[in-house]
Order: C-alpha cells, then structure tokens, then sequence
C-alpha cells in the first residue's frame, strides 16, 4: 500500500508535467483553429463582397438598359403624338372638303331641277306660242 501511495505521490509531478503539455497542445490546437476560423471568415466576407458587387453591376446594367428604352419610349410618344395631331387636323380639313362637295352637289342638283322646271315652263309657253300663232294664220287664211 504505501509503495502505491508513494509511487503515486512521485509520479505527481510528471503526470503534472503531461497535463501542461497536454493543455498546452489543446491551446495551440485551438488558436490555430481559431486563427483558421478567422481567415474563412474573411474569405468568405471577402467572397460575399465580390458576389454583392457583380450582382449590383450587372442590376445596374439592367436598370441602364431599362433607362436607354424608358426615353426610346418617351421620345416615341411624343413623336406619335405630333403625327395623330397632324393626322386630326388633315382628316378635318378632309371633312371639311368633302362636306363642301356634297353641298356643291345639293347645289348642281337644285339647279339641274331648276333649269328643267325651266325648260318645262319654256316648252309650255312655245307650245302656247305655236298654238297662238297657228291660230292667228287660220285665222288670217280665211
């Protein structure tokens, strides 16, 4: 028994010893983790910065693009709407002519029934004429 507990009591000191390196080792084991750890770390921010700026590059060329055909669009419109107005007033003026011919028309038509009115009137009063004048050459003749 007291061999044991001496043996024990000796042994103290190099199991002491073991138990420093063996922490020891445990502490270098766990900074170099850390210190691994870390450079991930800053890979990784490092990776997420280039990530965040090409995505925001290639959505700014996607806004640029969307920008260039947003005053395509603007300069369109603004074309079309000069060629409507241009095409409103062409077609009044249109309307406007054509309603003058119609009632050039009406007019042509109103004097076509006059002058034939006329000419009815005119055939009445030389048929009238020639009755009168037949009349008085009978009338001389005997």
């Amino acid at each position: 028994c007291v061999s044991v507990v001496s043996h024990l009591v000796l042994s103290l000191p190099s199991q002491s010893t073991m138990l420093s390196r063996l922490l020891k080792e445990h502490q270098a084991k766990q900074n170099e983790r850390k210190e691994l750890q870390e450079k991930r770390r800053r890979e990784a921010i490092a990776a997420a910065t280039c990530l965040t700026e090409a995505l925001v590059d290639h959505l700014n060329v996607g806004v640029a693009q969307a920008y260039v055909n947003q005053r395509k669009l603007d300069h369109e419109v603004k074309t079309l709407q000069v060629q409507a107005s241009q095409f409103s007033k062409q077609t009044a003026q249109w309307i406007s002519m054509v309603e003058g011919f119609n009632q050039a028309l009406k007019e042509i038509g109103d004097v076509e029934n006059w002058a034939r009115s006329i000419e009815m009137d005119m055939r009445t009063i030389a048929t009238a004429l020639e009755y009168v004048h037949k009349g008085q050459l009978q009338s001389a003749c005997s």
